[in-house]
């Protein structure tokens, strides 16, 4: 039997070092990897040290790449953060000027709350019925 996963995502930023401030300093992520490769880098996050998944931060510099900066799904939302604790999380992000769209709301499946990053991209902060 096959063990899979998504190990990396990648997202398309606009400046390595904004986007490591954005995510290490509001989101609390954990810097992974930065690692110099010839003209670019290689540079990692995730929420935690131990996360299966990690985020590739990865700087646009084509004009194609550049399009999609802040706009990766057509509006959609992108990537789902999921907490233990949603109100710590929430207020902590909101203590840290992240930008949220509307009122967290309670769901069928959890707490959640629509916010968007440095550069538009939308998340879903969750926490997860028991």
């Amino acid at each position: 039997m096959k063990k899979r996963k998504i190990g990396t995502i990648s997202v398309v930023v606009k400046d390595y070092d904004e986007a490591i401030r954005f995510y290490t300093d509001k989101l609390g992520f954990k810097l992974i990897e930065d690692i110099k490769l010839d003209n670019k880098r290689w540079v990692t996050i995730a929420p935690e040290h131990n996360s299966e998944t990690s985020i590739l931060l990865a700087e646009g510099v084509t004009q194609e790449q550049k399009k999609t900066i802040g706009n990766q799904t057509g509006g959609r939302v992108f990537l789902f953060l999921h907490t233990d604790n949603f109100w710590r999380d929430y207020n902590n992000m909101k203590s840290k000027g992240v930008v949220f769209l509307e009122e967290p709301r309670e769901e069928n499946y959890g707490t959640v709350v629509v916010f968007i990053d440095l550069y538009g991209n939308k998340w879903d902060l969750i926490e997860h019925k028991k």
